[in-house]
């Protein structure tokens, strides 16, 4: 049966407004939480960008019901050894409740360290070295390894009985069929069907077929569609581009500045925006036939009590009978 969560937006809220929304979202009947992992917001107007990890272990304890995902770029600002740690740590305390998403992150977060920002084939090749490296710790084994990143002689001493599955990220087909032959499952951001379709298919034919599929759906609902429009125009418009550009831009002003000619119109294609819980309803139901087990729902803009009650109390329940296509 599909999953529900929803998305705890880093670079939107304060930590502490985050943990109040997942307590809300448990009572609300949501089962899963997506984590975001910066280190700066898209855009000043956004303003926060909390650390994910410390806020994770609170946010695990206060909801004991929810199941958690984050994403992450271990390569660059995180050597692969303390990210394995965090989650080593994350799923011993919580057993079965933990899975790392894992992209080639983006420049924004990860250029604070001063190296040079890789191209995407290197990116690609440096993720690919740090999951083998997390893999390897989890299974206690003493790790050296020379490459894109370096590890020397480390082990892991505090390790869950089942490690956490690795999700890969992937925005692309190309990269979705590439994922498909090592991660254990797949997570993407909606977009039209068509779009979501080819990187679907690209994901099983690439080796992902039976694995789980996530799906972070970028949506904003308000009781009044003009409201709602509004809304994700003024959080979200900076973050419609194409991924060669939402990767290679260095800095919260830059998003700024690139978004600054960005329609409301625009958004279509890129944020679900209705003020109609049905609508949503008809959009996520496309989802799960296309296959996706877990829908993580990211309200882009800022009304979130508001959101997590009325698709608690009208949305969830309409998605609970549907098994996944």
């Amino acid at each position: 049966m599909v999953k529900i969560g929803y998305h705890a937006s880093h670079e939107q809220f304060k930590p502490s407004e985050l943990l109040k929304y997942v307590q809300l979202a448990e009572r609300a009947g949501f089962t899963h939480a997506l984590s975001s992992d910066h280190f700066h917001p898209w855009t000043e107007q956004q303003g926060q960008s909390g650390f994910a990890w410390s806020w994770l272990g609170a946010a695990m304890q206060a909801t004991p019901s929810l199941s958690y995902r984050v994403v992450c770029a271990p390569g660059q600002r995180y050597h692969p050894a303390i990210i394995a740690q965090a989650a080593a740590t994350l799923a011993e305390m919580f057993p079965d409740r933990f899975w790392i998403t894992v992209g080639s992150g983006q420049a924004l977060n990860e250029s604070i360290t001063g190296e040079k920002w890789p191209i995407k084939s290197d990116r690609n090749a440096r993720l690919k070295e740090c999951v083998d490296v997390m893999r390897s710790l989890w299974a206690g084994e003493t790790v050296t390894h020379r490459g894109l990143v370096c590890v020397e002689g480390a082990k892991l001493y505090s390790r869950p009985e089942t490690p956490p599955l690795i999700i890969g990220a992937a925005v692309t087909a190309k990269t979705a069929e590439w994922l498909g032959s090592w991660a254990d499952g797949l997570i993407t951001i909606s977009r039209p069907p068509e779009k979501l379709k080819e990187v679907v298919d690209a994901f099983r034919q690439g080796g992902g077929g039976g694995k789980p599929m996530l799906l972070k759906v970028q949506l904003s609902y308000d009781r009044d569609e003009a409201a709602a429009r509004q809304k994700a125009h003024e959080q979200w418009r900076s973050n419609i581009f194409e991924n060669v550009l939402m990767t290679e831009l260095q800095t919260p002003h830059q998003f700024e500045v690139a978004g600054q000619f960005v329609q409301p119109d625009e958004l279509n294609g890129h944020v679900r925006i209705s003020a109609d819980p049905q609508q949503h309803i008809d959009w996520l139901r496309q989802d799960v036939e296309l296959g996706f087990s877990e829908l993580l729902l990211h309200n882009v803009n800022r009304e979130q009590q508001q959101f997590i009650e009325v698709f608690g109390e009208q949305v969830l329940p309409a998605l609970q009978p549907i098994a996944v296509g």
